[in-house]
């Protein structure tokens, strides 16, 4: 296990998980112990990036209310998950994109200044791959709109032309801050406007020849620079998935 220290440097050491295909229930159980193993000081903080399969629709913590056919939604040939999120705010559909997580402490300021400490990395990583992205504003039917991508907050990401690309979310406890967020890269037009109307869907244009590994190597070296770390890959061992997977959801 790595421990939450510092280099010769004197620059932290953070903890990347490598990219993780696995299904809703899976990372959401990965997040969680991620967080409460940072909080009881057994674990560094993390950077990791995942992705969803079979896709899902994730629900904020307290979002209650939500269409009931999305339980038996399918998407070529597979059911679509429906999955609670520790994590507050709207359902937001989970394929084509690629889901970043940052699990740290010791933050100062406000919730949103913290966002906004944590969304330097992938502002910044992003204009390394030729795309600007500024913070959102909240529309006025944000509260009643089940699509988290229908709508920006201060807290999401958008394009100049207003697309929002990033969506995230944030948990705290106490000085521990988990914080993850969905970048929205090849989504399926005919599934998301299945799930969410066919108001719902917008385009978004990005760099063509974008891979997913190009992508996080631009995240991963941003996350160095702007939170003045050092990053040691190290995938979860099998003692790690045995306490995961041994935990129930909530």
């Amino acid at each position: 296990m790595l421990n939450p220290i510092e280099n010769f440097d004197g620059k932290q050491v953070w903890r990347l998980i490598p990219l993780l295909e696995a299904n809703g229930d899976v990372q959401m159980a990965i997040d969680r112990w991620l967080l409460e193993q940072h909080k009881s000081g057994k674990h560094p903080p993390t950077l990791r990036f995942y992705t969803w399969s079979p896709p899902a629709i994730s629900l904020g913590y307290h979002q209650r209310q939500y269409p009931e056919f999305w339980q038996n939604l399918t998407w070529r040939g597979q059911k679509l998950d429906l999955v609670r999120r520790p994590t507050g705010g709207r359902a937001v559909l989970h394929q084509g994109d690629l889901t970043y997580a940052v699990i740290t402490s010791r933050i100062p300021g406000s919730r949103f200044q913290i966002y906004e400490k944590i969304c330097e990395f992938l502002i910044q990583g992003w204009r390394s791959l030729g795309v600007q992205l500024l913070y959102g504003t909240a529309g006025r039917g944000y509260i009643h709109n089940p699509n988290c991508f229908g709508t920006a907050t201060s807290a999401d990401l958008v394009l100049p032309d207003g697309g929002k690309l990033i969506g995230s979310a944030q948990l705290r406890r106490g000085e521990v801050i988990l914080q993850h967020g969905s970048i929205r890269l090849q989504p399926d037009a005919e599934l998301f406007t299945q799930v969410f109307g066919k108001e719902s869907f917008t385009s978004i244009q990005l760099p063509e020849n974008l891979s997913l590994d190009k992508i996080i190597a631009a995240l991963i070296t941003a996350a160095c620079d702007c939170f003045a770390i050092q990053i040691e890959v190290q995938p979860l061992s099998q003692s790690e998935w045995d306490e995961i997977l041994a935990k129930p959801s909530s």
